[in-house]
């Protein structure tokens, strides 16, 4: 991997391509972002980088995040997130990174947290079919069978019922950047991405280059 920022998802709008065609987007504010920790084979067993993003008071550090931050004489970041990276001499503690580092064209992968559904049943939460809705009927959105009977004569691990549904980390791969504001520090993707108006996400070099 040799691309990769923190970013905050400011909501979905839709552009017009080249051919006047439009395209659905979600708009990120990507960065900047500081270079807190380099993490190498020698000392922690792989190559990786931790990004802080974002701005707070210092008054919310606790004090080993304080000392952290005073010893690399860096503003507090609210948001950490580590990146594993191919070539990790290019990358110094105390570095920036910007939006600047894609351009339009470029393949993406976005990693966040899912919107949170509380409870669900089977029908939301795994998309299964519903029985008949007539009154003779004594099933309607239950999850249905739950197995053999005697023998193994319990409920199989995994089986898909209802319970909680979201919170939960989702990569999207493969996704296209549509335009770049270096002004801004924003970033316009095709398509949806995983969470919240306001969540967090990882942004890096896609692993699967195909358009």
């Amino acid at each position: 991997m040799k691309k990769a920022i923190i970013g905050k998802k400011i909501g979905m709008t839709q552009v017009f391509g080249e051919k006047g065609i439009v395209i659905p987007v979600t708009v990120i504010e990507a960065g900047p972002c500081n270079i807190v920790q380099v993490k190498t084979k020698e000392t922690d067993g792989y190559d990786a980088i931790k990004l802080g993003f974002g701005e707070i008071k210092d008054g919310k550090l606790t004090k080993p995040a304080k000392g952290q931050f005073a010893k690399l004489k860096l503003q507090p970041k609210k948001y950490l997130r580590e990146f594993r990276v191919s070539n990790i001499a290019d990358y110094v503690v105390g570095n920036e990174i910007k939006v600047d580092i894609f351009s339009q064209g470029d393949m993406v992968d976005i990693q966040g947290i899912s919107k949170g559904k509380g409870f669900q049943g089977v029908i939301k939460r795994h998309g299964q079919h519903r029985g008949p809705m007539g009154h003779g009927s004594m099933y309607h959105r239950r999850p249905g069978s739950m197995g053999s009977t005697s023998t193994p004569g319990r409920v199989f691990k995994g089986k898909k019922l209802p319970g909680h549904m979201g919170c939960q980390t989702v990569t999207i791969q493969n996704l296209e950047i549509v335009r770049v504001d270096l002004d801004k520090n924003v970033i316009l993707v095709k398509g949806s991405v995983p969470g919240a108006k306001g969540s967090i996400l990882k942004i890096k070099d896609t692993v699967k280059a195909v358009k």
